[in-house]
């Protein structure tokens, strides 16, 4: 009997963590000839989201439990979340409800087919338009500057085959960008399209800087047009100056006492390359971050405590 892993990362979701437990059971109280494991991952929340999950993992070995030592953020703690199973499969799926558990059979068959790496694809959403617009932006901008093919509205929602979960543990990335990776390793990959889910219950633990953290991880970890961008704008600039400086010397020299220089076009000159200078400095310390942060040894998470994960299979 094949096992399927079922990973949710959670930070205050004491709202929204007992209904995903119970619709994920009730997808499996149907695929009868699978057994399966759901791992919450929680990044130290200060709501009864704990106490919840482990009145839940009290009655239901199959739930088991880990708890942060500090928030790690939407980034290290989901993807070492996906490091735990034990499964031949393993599945992301996030506690806001807005991954509908619902379509777990269909990645399962879409898996037995023989797709090692299944996503879920939104193509479609409840939430504000603004916000659908901006993420669409983001994913095409993405898309048009990786170096990777990446898949546009992909957020992680998915299943991972066993092979492709052992290659990932032995990447040593202390600051990984999960989606970039497992789309970067060329598995055989099905998409699945649904439509998500407006959040009900529960304030979003993700802000702007978070978003803003996400964005410029998947930039800098598959792509390098933006530091070319910056070296031929250099490079065009610099002509663009020397001709101006040029030409404003002809003419000083041929027509000195009707030509005054003038203060406008220095001022105007100077604060326009400074811009554009600040903007590149502040472009070229975004991947020099990012290196170190990939540089780091420190462990994705530090756990502060793990529950039901000493139940055997064989029980």
């Amino acid at each position: 009997m094949k096992k399927i892993s079922i990973v949710t990362p959670c930070y205050n979701e004491e709202d929204n963590v007992e209904e995903l437990y119970q619709r994920v059971k009730s997808q499996f109280d149907e695929l009868n000839n699978y057994k399966y494991e759901h791992i919450f991952i929680d990044n130290a929340s200060d709501d009864r989201t704990v106490e919840i999950l482990k009145s839940i993992a009290e009655n239901d070995p199959n739930v088991k439990i880990i708890v942060n030592s500090r928030n790690f953020g939407p980034i290290r703690s989901p993807h070492y979340g996906l490091l735990q199973g034990s499964g031949d499969a393993t599945m992301l799926i996030v506690a806001d409800l807005q991954d509908p558990p619902e379509l777990i059979p269909e990645f399962i068959q879409k898996w037995e087919q023989g797709s090692e790496l299944v996503i879920g694809v939104k193509n479609e959403s409840d939430e504000s338009p603004a916000m659908y617009l901006i993420r669409k932006a983001y994913y095409t901008l993405t898309a048009k500057l990786s170096e990777t093919k990446l898949v546009k509205n992909f957020y992680g929602f998915g299943l991972y085959d066993k092979k492709i979960i052992e290659i990932i543990k032995n990447i040593p990335d202390p600051y990984p960008y999960s989606r970039g990776i497992l789309v970067d390793l060329g598995f055989n990959m099905e998409k699945i399209y649904y439509r998500q889910p407006v959040r009900h219950r529960g304030v979003t633990s993700t802000n702007f800087f978070s978003l803003y953290d996400i964005a410029m991880l998947g930039i800098c970890s598959h792509s390098k047009v933006p530091l070319r961008i910056a070296t031929l704008s250099g490079f065009i600039l610099s002509l663009i100056c020397f001709l101006i400086a040029f030409v404003y010397f002809l003419y000083k020299l041929f027509y000195w006492d009707e030509f005054p220089l003038g203060t406008a076009p220095i001022v105007i000159g100077m604060f326009f390359l400074g811009s554009v200078q600040i903007f590149f400095i502040g472009l070229v310390g975004e991947y020099v971050g990012h290196l170190i942060s990939k540089s780091s040894n420190f462990p994705l998470v530090i756990e502060k405590e793990r529950i039901n994960f000493h139940t055997s299979d064989d029980d």
